[in-house]
């Protein structure tokens, strides 16, 4: 009699219970390679997912015929560098048979953590997938050769087409030491009167810290793991020759641009002309030409001018037209009164629209009914969400969007971070941190979100810190962008010069500040291609809504609450309790509290409050300082204590609402 399980799935912190009777199967490979098609496969119905103890990295455990099976998380080599590197080498160390699954277009990178599992003296077999990519790649595999240089049994699949997957249960069966290089076989097997296995052996020769600390013996010479590393790449790269050909993608320019992008002497120049292209994209063309005629003509000329005189048709209204000269600047101004409404005195009202001629104009709608000036009033929760969201915020959003995804899909972001693993380092992070610090750039609570695909607890804490305090996100950006560009090359100099130089201050002072140290890079570098449209427009498309579905609530709440407060009278008292910081200390003008108001509630929203104020240069400095300095919006700090905790998480907002006053004082005092 037979037992059909059902799906069954769900989430603990306690340890996998594992059964001493039974042998285990453990899938190892390097991220993204079908490891979990192929667990699928085995393990049919029942998967039991959980928290490894200790960390956040799930582990997958399943029933497969008479064996415990394990899915581990993707990784490149067995080593202790970050969570999911422990996680994986406990559970290979105590694994009886490893199926380990290699990318055949990637086989220069796959078969090193391969070459380290046989010199673990595992019994191993390898599934060699995504061979469909590989022909397509014009990249031909010899598995017979593959498995003979190997010494293990070796079978090829497409396993999101389930094919050659029926052969994984014969190669369980077949599974097997493989060969190994003598003089380290000999080494390991001295050691073995240290530690318990062959396994922990060689992570003892090659300085693993953790297994040296749990047998009482210090960790080998870094000299010593850089020759077995050495050698272990001499091996494999011999395995290549024998068992890969026709490999023309290293001939093609885009392996060429692949590799200069990671050189030092390319590589930096390379990124100037990507971020200049990136500035005339997002800078100019986005966040001044459309921006200026989205948030301009459509959304203030023509929504909010239909809306307001809508709701004034009945309801008494004083409007005022301001009538501008050729520079934008107001040459004429005149208020015209409607105690009925504007349908109670037509007349009156066709004056006021004629009163521009064939010049540009600006209409004020101030309505004597509270409410109507809390819903479309100068902030008016419903008219001013409206215009910020769709016509100001949305096109600088969906501009950034797709500038990141393009970048993404060409496969640029990995080699950017090799590129500035060595710089990032000065602040206690390494290259892979450079992914959350740009993804900041467009929404800082998603790229909070990002930071947990940083290998330690000390790294996630600096890169939150860094992206709560000193990045602005892409609708900031955007506001910041146009406004530097009204201020000149000297402040967008200074502005750059001050954040940039506060960004490292935080990072430096958290790197020496928290103990630890940073963990290495380790990465995967994809073939530089041609983004396909298909993928940057659903990879815009998906961040943009996530961003205005996330940012959209509380544009409406902050507009809100700043209504009210005008209309309570009560902005005007914050403003005068301010005024000693924002008037005295930054010197700027009284209104820009309000901008500073709303920036509590998101920073974006206080950036774009700068807007419309008449600022000098240094003024546009001081104030952007301060506003980009500011506390996290509330949708990154909710995440934020989510991901840190309460007690860190409040340390820096608190920290970030003071710094940004003082720095942003400080550099207006020695500019005004």
């Amino acid at each position: 009699m037979t037992t059909t399980h059902r799906p069954h799935k769900h989430l603990r912190t306690e340890p996998l219970p594992t059964d001493p009777l039974k042998p285990r199967i453990v899938l190892v490979g390097n991220p993204n390679v079908g490891k979990s098609v192929v667990f699928n496969y085995l393990s049919g119905l029942y998967v039991d997912v959980s928290n490894f103890p200790g960390t956040t990295v799930e582990v997958s455990k399943a029933s497969y015929l008479n064996y415990e099976l394990f899915d581990t998380p993707g990784i490149y080599g067995v080593s202790s560098f970050n969570d999911e590197e422990r996680v994986a080498r406990d559970i290979i160390l105590n694994g009886d048979i490893i199926i380990n699954i290699v990318d055949a277009v990637h086989l220069e990178r796959d078969l090193f953590l391969t070459q380290q599992l046989i010199d673990m003296g595992k019994r191993v077999g390898v599934v060699v997938n995504l061979l469909d990519e590989a022909r397509r790649q014009k990249i031909a595999v010899d598995l017979e050769r593959l498995e003979a240089d190997l010494g293990v049994p070796v079978i090829g699949t497409v396993a999101v087409k389930n094919k050659g997957l029926d052969a994984v249960h014969e190669l369980v069966v077949r599974a097997r030491e493989g060969s190994q290089n003598r003089k380290l076989h000999a080494q390991l097997h001295e050691a073995l009167s240290t530690v318990g296995s062959q396994g922990e052996a060689l992570l003892l020769l090659e300085g693993d810290e953790v297994i040296a600390e749990r047998h009482g013996v210090p960790p080998a010479d870094i000299s010593e793991r850089e020759a077995i590393y050495i050698d272990r790449r001499n091996r494999v790269n011999r395995i290549l020759q024998h068992a890969v050909s026709d490999r023309e993608t290293g001939k093609r320019l885009a392996v060429m641009l692949g590799r200069w992008s990671v050189s030092p002497w390319f590589g930096f120049p390379i990124l100037a002309v990507v971020l200049y292209l990136v500035y005339l994209f997002v800078g100019v063309l986005v966040a001044q030409d459309l921006v200026e005629l989205t948030e301009g003509r459509i959304g203030k000329g023509i929504v909010e001018f239909h809306m307001k005189s809508w709701v004034a048709e009945h309801a008494a209204t004083t409007v005022t037209v301001d009538v501008l000269d050729a520079e934008g600047e107001v040459a004429e101004s005149r208020s015209f009164r409607f105690d009925e409404g504007l349908r109670g005195n037509p007349a009156l009202w066709k004056e006021a629209r004629a009163l521009p001629g064939d010049r540009d104009a600006e209409y004020h709608f101030s309505f004597d009914n509270p409410w109507l000036v809390i819903m479309f009033g100068e902030f008016g929760a419903v008219s001013m969400t409206l215009t910020y969201l769709l016509f100001l915020l949305l096109p600088l959003v969906l501009g950034f969007y797709f500038a990141l995804s393009v970048l993404e899909d060409s496969g640029y972001l990995p080699r950017l971070a090799t590129l500035v693993d060595r710089a990032l380092r000065f602040v206690g992070l390494n290259g892979r941190a450079v992914i959350p610090l740009i993804l900041g750039f467009g929404c800082v609570t998603m790229a909070t979100i990002t930071t947990r695909l940083l290998g330690t607890q000390r790294e996630k804490t600096i890169a939150t810190t860094i992206l709560q305090l000193a990045i602005p996100c892409s609708a900031q950006l955007g506001v910041i962008a146009a406004l530097l560009a009204t201020a000149g090359p000297l402040a967008t100099v200074i502005y750059t010069a001050v954040i940039f130089s506060f960004l490292v201050a935080v990072g430096t002072v958290m790197h020496r500040a928290l103990p630890g140290e940073t963990s290495p890079l380790l990465i995967d570098l994809p073939h530089m291609r041609l983004p396909q449209l298909n993928n940057v427009t659903k990879k815009t498309l998906f961040k943009t809504w996530f961003f205005m579905k996330e940012a959209s609530p509380w544009f409406f709440i902050g507009a809100l609450v700043v209504s009210v407060l005008q209309v309570t009278g009560a902005l005007s008292v914050i403003m005068d309790a301010l005024q000693p910081l924002v008037v005295d200390w930054l010197q700027l003008p009284r209104e820009a509290a309000t901008a500073f108001v709303m920036g509590l509630v998101r920073r974006d929203f206080g950036a774009a409050g700068l807007y419309h104020l008449d600022l000098s240069a240094f003024q546009i400095v001081a104030a952007l300082i301060t506003i980009t300095l500011f506390v996290p919006c509330v949708a990154s700090l909710m995440v934020m204590l989510k991901e840190r905790g309460l007690r860190e998480g409040m340390l820096i907002w608190v920290g970030s609402l003071v710094l940004a006053l003082f720095i942003g004082g400080v550099v207006s005092q020695v500019l005004i």
